[in-house]
């Protein structure tokens, strides 16, 4: 992004501190999810990639990741 000023004859709305606050801690998980992530990165970059015996099937983790979706859902009557 730009570091330079808004121009003057364009002036900022301020968000409501309500939404001001959602927007801020959306930063913060947004930040939280993009250090862990990096971490990982890391740790491959250090360590190299695991073995193949160590590592779940991507098929399993999304049947576990939907499993777990339907159960937060509400039962539909």
């Amino acid at each position: 992004m730009s570091e330079q000023p808004a121009p003057a004859d364009h002036a900022r709305q301020q968000l409501e501190p309500a939404a001001a606050d959602a927007v801020r801690a959306y930063a913060a998980r947004t930040r939280e999810n993009a250090d862990q992530f990096a971490a990982v990165l890391e740790d491959l970059a250090t360590n190299g990639l695991p073995s193949v015996e160590d590592c779940a099937p991507w098929e399993e983790l999304r049947e576990a990741r939907l499993a777990r979706l339907a159960a937060q859902r509400p039962a539909v009557a």
